[in-house]
């Protein structure tokens, strides 16, 4: 559906449910209850996947660290958690194959009382999977985890655990998801702001919202609102009720993006255990090297930008589990996500604060879901949605029915669709495989747009079309640069010169199908230069200047 009817559509409707936030947990409640059969509207600020959902370390795991925690403390909830996570893991490699994938892990080991430790706490993990574990854990020898991810250290390296988790592109399985409630039904608007809550005595009603593309306000009616605005949701509470207590602190994950030659193309490394007891990943992602980590803590704010000293805390990590030097003029890209936690004062760091969810219901009816991770979006949506039907005492409403519910993009996939783009369309095989694996059986339609004459890359090294321009502003509701190449595509998290470069042609795509002006042109510059702003808060005044003048860099 066009964005324009769904608009119109937000403002003639009453809904059962207005969902205020786009990101995975937003998104995933309304394709939830859309499948259920209810009339459900959400806005989003931004752009879908906008904050915390596209900055991930791009995996679907049960939580190996969260093991740990629950094994030492005997947590019940943590048992729970990652058992959870990992039949959510098996579900989603199912629901959205061509976003998803097994990944391999090597886990090194430079100490020989490391060895037992490990592969029982592997073994464990395993076990909660049961029938839906991807593969078997098992010890590898030093020179077997070597021949695994040969940029390993070999000095003092005693052996290894390779074990198995999911990844998955974030940013394009969020937007899948509100694609696909959409299609069942629902109405899923981006850059869509809420104004003011709206009330009928002491009960809510409805939203009053602007439009930020046309500038229009006009309001929403719904029986329940529910709060999924990530780590924003204290602001949302308070414009409920001033003075309420807030539920959530916030850590960051911040992540670097390297050449593909720092890793191997389908293995990844978790090192257990950094200088501060952090884990660091270092995972392939769509044909780079992702290397990050999480639990740092942080303030609260729109688009975080990770630090230079988070970086070299990143590059120290390198250089002492590496053989091959890693320059800092080796990184492609770099950006910092934020996790909301829910508070705990007893908590003496944000590691060891709850990745469980919380549902919060207000006095007048705001039902706030927060916390959790990305894997466990599925299960936090049916919750809601659950505590969403008792609220509104809405009658006949059937259990989630998204288990088996395909995203969009894979009713059809299967993974011959790369040859065939090869063989049919004349797709160069990188071009094919980037096409199918993001998606999946839309690819097609990509395809026949770049034989019309939009066949071209953005950038000479990556596999990215004019035609998916065109494609993701027709049919992926994306009306903004950003949108673009941040979102539905990933180019601005893989290399930030190639983003830079490819600016002038996207908007001029953009402007030519979306009917901007100068001024609108003029906003696009803006937004995207701070949008790409470096770590240390400013771009390059020559690459600025670039940018501003239309030019490629």
């Amino acid at each position: 559906m066009k964005r324009a009817s769904l608009i119109a559509k937000l403002k003639q409707e009453p809904f059962d449910l207005l969902v205020i936030g786009g990101g995975a947990t937003g998104a995933g409640v309304a394709l939830d209850a859309a499948t259920r059969g209810m009339k459900v509207a959400l806005v989003e600020r931004d752009d879908f996947a906008s904050g915390t959902s596209s900055r991930s370390t791009k995996l679907i795991h049960g939580g190996v660290r969260y093991l740990e925690q629950a094994v030492k403390k005997f947590d019940r909830g943590q048992f729970a958690l990652v058992r959870d996570a990992l039949h959510e893991r098996a579900t989603l490699l199912q629901l959205a194959p061509h976003l998803t994938r097994p990944l391999p892990l090597v886990t090194p080991l430079y100490n020989w009382f490391g060895i037992p430790y490990y592969r029982v706490g592997l073994k464990l993990y395993d076990w909660l999977a049961g029938k839906r574990n991807l593969s078997p854990s098992r010890y590898l020898s030093a020179k077997e985890a070597l021949k695994n991810f040969p940029m390993l250290k070999a000095k003092g390296l005693r052996g290894g655990v390779l074990y198995y988790d999911g990844q998955f592109d974030d940013a394009r399985m969020n937007v899948s998801l509100a694609l696909t409630a959409n299609e069942k039904g629902a109405a899923c608007v981006n850059h869509v702001q809420v104004l003011e809550l709206l009330k009928e005595g002491d009960r809510l009603s409805g939203a009053k919202v602007r439009d930020r593309e046309s500038g229009e306000s006009f309001e929403i009616k719904a029986r329940v609102l529910i709060n999924a605005t990530g780590p924003f949701v204290d602001s949302l509470r308070k414009m409920d009720d001033p003075h309420c207590e807030p539920m959530l602190r916030a850590s960051s994950g911040i992540h670097i993006i390297l050449h593909q030659r720092f890793s191997p193309p389908a293995t990844g490394l978790l090192i257990p255990k950094t200088e501060d007891g952090r884990v660091l990943f270092l995972l392939p992602w769509l044909g780079h090297t992702l290397v990050g980590t999480t639990d740092n803590p942080a303030q609260i704010e729109a688009n975080p930008k990770p630090s230079e000293e988070d970086i070299q805390y990143i590059f120290r990590h390198l250089e002492k589990y590496f053989d091959i030097p890693v320059q800092r003029e080796d990184v492609l890209a770099a950006w910092s996500g934020l996790r909301p936690l829910v508070s705990n004062p007893k908590a003496s760091d944000t590691a060891k604060l709850s990745r469980d969810h919380v549902i919060h219901i207000s006095p007048s009816g705001l039902l706030t879901i927060t916390g959790g991770k990305w894997t466990t979006y599925r299960k936090m949506a049916i919750d809601a949605v659950d505590q969403a039907v008792k609220l509104g005492k809405f009658e006949n409403i059937p259990p989630s029915q998204t288990e088996t519910t395909p995203l969009v993009g894979a009713a059809n996939y299967s993974g011959g669709l790369i040859q065939n783009l090869i063989d049919q369309a004349g797709m160069p095989a990188d071009v094919a495989q980037h096409l199918v694996r993001a998606y999946g059986d839309r690819a097609p339609k990509i395809a026949e747009i770049a034989r019309q004459g939009w066949g071209q890359r953005l950038s000479a090294h990556h596999p990215y079309l004019e035609a998916e321009v065109i494609y993701v502003a027709q049919e992926e509701l994306a009306i903004s640069v950003v949108d673009v190449l941040a979102r539905r595509m990933r180019l601005t998290f893989l290399d930030t010169q190639a983003a830079q470069s490819s600016f002038p042609r996207v908007a001029q795509i953009l402007a030519e199908i979306l009917g901007w002006d100068e001024s609108r042109l003029e906003r696009e510059r803006e937004d995207f230069a701070a949008y790409l702003a470096s770590p240390s808060g400013e771009i390059q005044l020559a690459e600025q200047s670039k940018i501003a003048a239309g030019g490629r860099s």
